[in-house]
């Protein structure tokens, strides 16, 4: 095994960086940037690194002398501005580099004249090198790269510029320079404004004019109208920064449809557009996948794409670098299809209907003078009800009604329309009862999911402060954060970490694209039960999530799990300790029996859920189908004489394709019937269940939670989920008149 991207970028990394970093010889990326407590100077052996292609030491507190890069011919992107380097005249290396096609070294006090032969590099695109004190005359040349879009030189201190017979035409900026006098119109002279270069989008190859499509498709680079699959690319260190060169795009379009093709995925054609460098400096584009020889993807086909680029299976030629991708929601044809109203020649309605004509108007009448009469008085209840948030601020003096709000912050209702465009439907990632979320940018870059209630929604302003309360007090790497919420004009909306890789339950269906093998799926189970252990044990009041379920562990880009949806929780009274006599609430299905017929609360009632969670995990079948349990038919079907304990019949057969790689099952098994016995006395707790699931990962083979391209010999093989009912992603409950248990 050897370390090729050492990725350490966004942290808060403090000291400096070890000489031992220049033994590692085999580096290809190297990130340190955007850690703003690195100092101390960078090893003078790191161009021993030769084979190092992206090099990234930006905005952090280096010093001493400039890194000396001779030698490292490998190397294409190196950006290291804003340090605090010391003072330096233009280093030898600048014109060493033949692969280089990005320098940026903003703000490092380098002096002196820079060399022509830098603008004649073959490759270089991109010269970013402001704030600095090059000085004397710019002689670009007549030889200059083809491929070079940008030279800026802003606040530098150039006195002239000598151009050879070849004008250069791209960008150039002399701003602040000498150069630039008092009223100069010469264009290198004016303040740079928003760049005229086209951003790179794949171009359509129509021999005629292209047909119209219909509203849920869209037109492919071949001119066939299609429903896409969406996503987002992240590329963490690319080696280009030319946005609108095809060269830089073609072959990952090209490389991804080879790799598809050879993996039989029906992949007809590629979009790619919309590329950006984000506040992260990765490289941002957005990815359309047209099917081949249909209109629309099957089930199969998008687990088949998600899995390759989620699990990242697939890999991208090495101009790119290691990414990750965040895909959308995929809608199926029998999704699209709502069921047709019935007909009818009966006229007994007309006439029904036009006896009652006279009454409806009279009512209407009056309906409408009870409206006005409540509309006068919705004021005074919408003040109500803000002031009862309004009393959470130091205004109370009750220790018991004040939350305790670390790292969770207002918005305002303005801020949030504006974040996720207005609440778009192009934003909108989800809905329940309680409205929708949707996917939001926050000034600052980081995405959050916003979930926003509706008028008349299942939950109410008590779950909604249950919420704010309990998750702003609550910090755990397997619990999803709150970023905030907004109480403005008369508004319900919590903001959260925003967790792209969707929920345990979209997996376990398929129809979030995410495929799990067994050992990913133990360390899903795992994730999760370390979150709801740390809720009982560790959160002081200990508190009891009262909803756990498949739909609320959610999937984040590294496939961790976190637990979310805190609006039925409680804490576990005064000492933290016993019970709770409480209103029964969960989800059928889930629900503790104990609890349901004694309305007395304990963490035990979470472990029944849990442990109906891992039978739904190693089964992929609804807790509750067609009036079949299945934690009893799990029970009935039991035979520890037998390999598997005889559950062939119920494993989900994306996993029973392979019962040699289920180390560890008749353990879970075994676990999960602890967890749903009758009497909450004899159930583990959570501290006990997650001790044994981490034998479990270990007998399976886990190494760590960054394994999950190990699921890669399930990609070739089209198994179907084994739900039953007219669509294999009908797994919300169907048949149930509703998923909350709330008895009067």
């Amino acid at each position: 095994m050897k370390l090729i991207h050492l990725l350490l970028d966004n942290n808060n990394f403090s000291g400096s960086i070890p000489p031992t970093l220049g033994l590692l010889n085999t580096l290809e990326v190297l990130r340190f940037d955007n850690n703003p407590q690195l100092s101390g100077s960078v090893p003078s052996n790191i161009n021993n690194l030769t084979k190092l292609a992206e090099l990234h030491l930006q905005n952090s507190k280096l010093t001493g002398p400039l890194p000396d890069l001779t030698g490292m011919s490998a190397l294409s992107f190196v950006d290291m501005s804003n340090n605090s380097f010391n003072a330096s005249n233009v280093p030898s290396w600048f014109t060493t580099l033949p692969s280089l096609t990005s320098l940026f070294l903003e703000n490092l006090h380098i002096s002196g004249q820079l060399p022509q032969a830098l603008f004649s590099l073959p490759a270089v695109q991109t010269l970013r090198l402001r704030g600095n004190r090059f000085n004397g005359t710019l002689t670009i040349g007549s030889d200059f790269s083809t491929q070079l879009d940008l030279i800026d030189l802003q606040d530098n201190q150039i006195s002239s510029l000598t151009v050879g017979a070849s004008q250069y035409s791209k960008t150039l900026i002399l701003v602040g320079n000498p150069i630039c006098v008092p009223g100069s119109n010469q264009k290198y002279c004016m303040a740079p404004g928003q760049s005229n270069v086209t951003p790179y989008s794949t171009a359509r190859n129509c021999s005629a004019l292209p047909p119209q499509c219909l509203s849920n498709q869209l037109l492919s680079p071949t001119c066939i109208c299609a429903v896409p699959y969406r996503g987002t690319l992240f590329f963490r260190s690319p080696s280009f920064s030319d946005l609108s060169s095809a060269s830089n795009f073609v072959p990952l379009e090209q490389d991804m449809k080879t790799k598809f093709a050879k993996l039989n995925v029906p992949v007809d054609s590629i979009n790619i557009h919309d590329p950006l460098f984000n506040t992260n400096s990765n490289l941002q584009l957005s990815l359309g996948l047209f099917p081949s020889g249909k209109v629309q993807f099957t089930a199969q086909d998008i687990s088949d794409i998600g899995f390759m680029l989620s699990n990242q299976t697939y890999k991208p030629p090495s101009m790119y670098g290691p990414y990750y991708f965040i895909g959308q929601q995929y809608t199926f044809a029998d999704d699209l299809l709502a069921p047709p109203k019935s007909k009818s020649t009966n006229r007994l309605p007309l006439i029904i209907g036009a006896s009652a004509g006279g009454a409806v108007l009279a009512l209407a009448v009056v309906a409408l003078v009870i409206f006005i009469a409540r509309r006068k008085r919705t004021p005074k209840r919408t003040e109500d009800r803000s002031q009862s948030f309004v009393s959470w601020d130091m205004k109370s003096t009750s220790a018991s009604t004040i939350p305790q709000l670390r790292g969770a912050r207002t918005f305002t209702f303005d801020e949030l329309r504006k974040i996720t465009n207005n609440f778009s439907e192009a934003n909108d990632i989800g809905n329940g009862g309680y409205g929708k979320v949707y996917r939001g940018t926050l000034p600052s870059g980081q995405l959050v999911a916003v979930k926003r209630s509706e008028q008349g929604s299942l939950q109410g302003s008590l779950e909604f402060r249950t919420e704010i309360e309990l998750l702003s007090r609550v910090h755990h790497k397997n619990v999803v954060s709150l970023v905030g919420f907004c109480l403005d004009q008369d508004e319900q909306i919590l903001v959260y970490e925003y967790v792209p890789n969707g929920t345990l339950k979209e997996s376990l269906t398929g129809k979030s694209g995410v495929r799990l093998d067994w050992r990913r799926r133990l360390r899903v189970v795992l994730g999760a039960a370390k979150g709801i252990a740390y809720l009982h044990e560790l959160a002081d009041p200990p508190i009891v999530h009262r909803d756990i379920k498949s739909s609320n562990v959610l999937l984040d880009e590294r496939l961790n799990a976190k637990v979310s949806d805190f609006g039925l929780s409680k804490p576990l009274g005064e000492d933290g300790r016993g019970q709770v006599t409480t209103q029964v609430k969960g989800t059928m299905g889930y629900l503790d029996p104990e609890y349901y017929m004694t309305q007395q609360l304990t963490e035990k009632s979470d472990v029944y859920s849990f442990g109906v969670l891992m039978l739904e995990v190693v089964t992929a079948r609804k807790p509750l189908e067609r009036g079949r349990y299945i934690v009893r038919e799990v029970k009935a079907a039991v035979d520890r004489s037998k390999d598997m304990y005889g559950l062939h019949e119920l494993i989900d057969p994306v996993l029973g394709a392979a019962p040699t790689a289920m180390a560890g099952l008749e353990q879970f098994v075994d676990l999960a019937l602890r967890c749903v016995e009758e009497a909450g006395a004899d159930r583990p707790s959570m501290g006990e269940v997650v001790s044994e699931i981490e034998r479990m990962v270990k007998m399976a083979g886990g190494t760590g939670p960054d394994s999950a391209s190990n699921s890669m010999s399930y990609a070739s093989r089209t198994p179907r989920h084994p739900y039953g009912g007219d669509s294999p992603f009908d797994y919300s409950g169907g048949g149930m008149p509703s998923t909350r248990v709330e008895p009067k």
